[in-house]
């Protein structure tokens, strides 16, 4: 099957189009005319520099050092040397997934046109990512403005043959990937060093993944709590369509109807029909309104950030030879404070759900027994997953302080105020993987519950759940090693299985859980 093509400089990127070409999907050229725009910005850096103009970063020093002028003949060493003195990283190395998107990002803002770039340079990152040569980038280091500095150093020492890089499942210094290969250094022209280490590909980079575990942990989130809610026996009547229609945001709408659905068919809903409760607590009533909320500023963190995979990020900017403007487009605000909010809306999909497990603990609902185990006493029955999950959802809390907030001045001053747009992604994502952790703890609380109901029967879709997770976890009658348990509830969030159940289901059954805005939540 042929793969997909992607034209960098001149197809739209999007988060699922990154990924993609990440891993291996879809493959990257380069049009003869986005070969011509690059050439000819390249031309334009060399006339500045034969003219002897001053222009930022090209014959001058940088930052602070802006008014010192640079020779005609230095130009080349001033680029080969901001690679190496800004390559200050410190921490563990990000993931070389995070790595190689790095290096895609980057490739595909230089291809604009607008960098000064060499059409070699940028051939030689387009090689870098075909064959998976993903250099190796400490973690720590970035404020997010003046660009990703650091980090980025660090992703391009690899081209004048400094630095690591992980080549065929190993580290190792760039030159034995250069005996290996039969590679060389590149010898950097002007303004190249400089469009290289400018940007925000760091943060875009992990804004990218949060994008992407976001949404699957929303999505997951809304069937564990469709699960709970069955389980304790809630009410469908907060998720009708009526309710929501006159409030309606497009977060809470979809959030509604897609659990109403997976309610749908329910025996376990006719069952308590009559019953005397008036309302349920809010971590069932409301879930469309938490959810949904969350919902909303995944959605905004995606259409910042598709700008953003779009647009050119370094400085100066070479329009033609008679303009180029020294700007801050490198300063990373616009994602830092997405970011953040992001990152607040992951933590409350964990807080909700903490208190679903808490309430599922509690003996409250019909049928289901205290600690969701009959005989308690000699067993604590799921008393201390809660404790795990409580414990997890207060450290989401500590990281809710937002990175963008703080700004400490640079670059002797120069540089005095940045977006610490890097620390948010970098907090976000740890939030995230927290968040997969307490769900996987729902998961298991909820099936637990939900065994109770037996043997009535939920809709198509939650039934299958359930039959999906008692493959890997049983019905616990008395008290086991539950981290074990645990660890099997995230591998199921992580590998997205109840997801996978899902799509199984409406493909075999011709239903579907979509809404009218599964376009916008439903994709990336």
């Amino acid at each position: 099957m042929a793969l997909d093509t992607f034209k960098f400089g001149e197809d739209w990127l999007t988060v699922g189009k990154v990924l993609s070409i990440a891993k291996g999907g879809t493959t990257i050229v380069l049009s003869q005319s986005v070969e011509k725009r690059i050439e000819n910005s390249s031309q334009v850096v060399a006339s500045i520099v034969e003219k002897g103009h001053p222009v930022y970063g090209i014959n001058t020093g940088f930052g602070p050092l802006c008014t010192t002028k640079i020779s005609k003949e230095e130009t080349r060493i001033l680029q080969t040397n901001i690679l190496k003195s800004h390559s200050v990283g410190v921490g563990e190395p990000i993931s070389m997934e995070l790595a190689k998107i790095m290096l895609i990002l980057k490739a595909h803002s230089l291809a604009k046109g607008y960098s000064g770039i060499a059409l070699d340079t940028l051939e030689r990152i387009i090689w870098h990512i075909e064959n998976d040569a993903i250099p190796v980038v400490p973690s720590q280091g970035s404020v997010g403005a003046s660009g990703d500095l650091a980090p980025l150093s660090h992703l391009f020492l690899p081209l004048i043959g400094l630095g690591k890089v992980v080549y065929q499942g190993k580290i190792m210094p760039t030159q034995t990937l250069f005996e290996k290969t039969g590679l060389e250094a590149i010898n950097l022209g002007p303004k190249e060093g400089l469009a290289l280490i400018n940007g925000t590909q760091f943060i875009a980079a992990h804004a990218v993944i949060v994008v992407e575990k976001l949404h699957s942990v929303l999505s997951q989130a809304d069937i564990i709590g469709a699960m709970m809610i069955e389980g304790l026996q809630g009410s469908v009547k907060p998720f009708y369509k009526e309710l929501h229609e006159l409030r309606p945001f497009k977060g809470n709408i979809h959030v509604a109807r897609r659990v109403k659905r997976l309610l749908k068919g329910s025996e376990i809903m006719e069952d308590h029909i009559d019953c005397d409760r008036v309302q349920d607590p809010y971590s069932l009533r409301c879930i469309p309104q938490v959810h949904g909320a969350s919902r909303n500023a995944w959605l905004h963190l995606k259409e910042l950030l598709e700008t953003e995979l779009n647009s050119v990020t370094d400085n100066p900017v070479i329009i033609d030879e008679e303009l180029t403007i020294s700007g801050g487009n490198f300063h990373g605000q616009p994602l830092a404070l997405a970011l953040d909010y992001a990152c607040l809306a992951a933590s409350e999909v964990g807080n909700i759900s903490d208190r679903r497990i808490y309430l599922a603990l509690e003996g409250n609902s019909p049928g289901v027994p205290k600690l969701l185990m009959k005989d308690t006493g000699i067993n604590s029955g799921y008393m201390i997953l809660q404790y795990t999950s409580a414990a997890l959802a207060s450290e989401n809390k500590g990281m809710c302080f937002p990175s963008s907030a703080d700004s400490i001045p640079t670059s002797l001053g120069q540089e005095d105020h940045v977006s610490m747009g890097s620390i948010g992604g970098r907090k976000a994502l740890r939030v995230i993987e927290n968040v997969e952790k307490i769900l996987a703890v729902e998961l298991l609380t909820a099936a637990q519950a939900f065994e109770y109901r037996k043997p009535l029967k939920s809709g198509i879709f939650l039934d299958e759940i359930h039959k999906a997770v008692r493959k890997k976890v049983s019905f616990a009658e008395k008290d086991r090693v539950f981290s074990d348990d645990i660890e099997k509830g995230i591998q199921m969030i992580q590998n997205k299985t109840i997801i996978s159940v899902i799509e199984k289901v409406e493909k075999n059954r011709n239903i579907s859980l979509k809404t009218k805005y599964s376009a916008e939540f439903e994709s990336y």
